[in-house]
């Protein structure tokens, strides 16, 4: 299939892009690596009047040690994350999970400010953002502005980006180098969205837990953490009986669809497996870090 007819603007600045988005009055889309957009416009399912193509403006794709901070520039494509030595050693757990992103030939032109825009419930980078508590920096012509990761994403395919809104920046805290981590994720085949997916980053302090995050997608309509079951796990020594009441808070708490992939039961079921082995590998990486 063929995209309905659109016009076409090319900005060479982040404020030119913004008065576009502004002057189509809600009816214009960013373009970036175009690897979700083109799909949706080929199926039709999206009719902009015009598409602004932002890969011509300057230093917008970047990952940048500032101090407290890792800063990712919107245009930073996956194959860079990927591919940093700086991701890689500040959060091994998103270099892991960027190997399971799609196909090599996508890694290589989708962006990050496009997967996070797009807001899939299966995309690894809108669940890696939860899970790092990324801060979005996102501009319109009223100012620029942070939005948290937790409040960033509202349903499938829907952000809380408004209309004229352009996400600029990701900025994500760094962790402690002693931070265990994990991430499991199961796909009928390589490179497909995932049927579901855990990522887990902890803290010990000998054989009691003392921080965790817990990330989950493919589970619901949005990338999910897992707060009550968090919750369980934190300030608790570290046991088989406190792992089994940490997987059985996340069960309770997905609320997956049946499709021609997957039943909602067999979903259930398979996050809390991978939850079960990513807290295994968290916690002896991070036991091992802290020796």
């Amino acid at each position: 299939m063929k995209p309905p007819p659109f016009d076409y603007f090319a900005a060479d600045c982040i404020e030119a892009a913004i008065q576009a988005l502004a002057d189509a009055g809600g009816d214009g889309k960013i373009i970036a690596g175009g690897q979700s957009l083109m799909p949706m416009l080929n199926f039709r399912l999206l009719r902009p009047s015009i598409l602004i193509d932002i890969n011509r403006i300057p230093d917008l794709a970047y990952v940048r040690d500032d101090g407290d901070e890792i800063r990712i520039g919107p245009l930073t494509r996956h194959r860079i994350l990927e591919t940093s030595d700086l991701i890689a050693k500040q959060f091994p757990v998103l270099h892991e999970a960027m190997g399971y992103v799609a196909h090599l030939a996508i890694r290589n032109r989708g962006t990050i400010g496009g997967s996070l825009s797009h807001a899939d419930p299966a995309a690894e980078l809108p669940m890696m953002s939860l899970l790092l508590d990324a801060r979005l920096e996102v501009q319109s012509n009223a100012g620029r502005r942070t939005i948290e990761a937790r409040d960033f994403f509202l349903g499938a395919l829907t952000t809380a980006l408004e209309d004229g809104d352009m996400l600029v920046e990701v900025r994500l805290p760094k962790l402690r180098e002693e931070t265990g981590w994990a991430f499991e994720e199961v796909a009928r085949r390589s490179g497909d969205f995932a049927l579901a997916s855990v990522a887990v980053i902890m803290d010990s302090d000998g054989d009691w837990v003392s921080d965790i995050r817990i990330g989950m997608m493919g589970v619901g309509e949005t990338p999910m953490r897992a707060t009550e079951a968090e919750n369980i796990l934190t300030g608790q020594r570290y046991s088989e009986a406190a792992v089994a009441a940490t997987v059985d808070a996340i069960r309770a708490a997905v609320e997956p669809n049946t499709d021609l992939h997957a039943s909602a039961d067999y979903r259930r079921h398979l996050v809390g497996i991978l939850a079960q082995q990513a807290l295994a590998k968290a916690w002896d990486r991070s036991r091992r870090a802290s020796r």
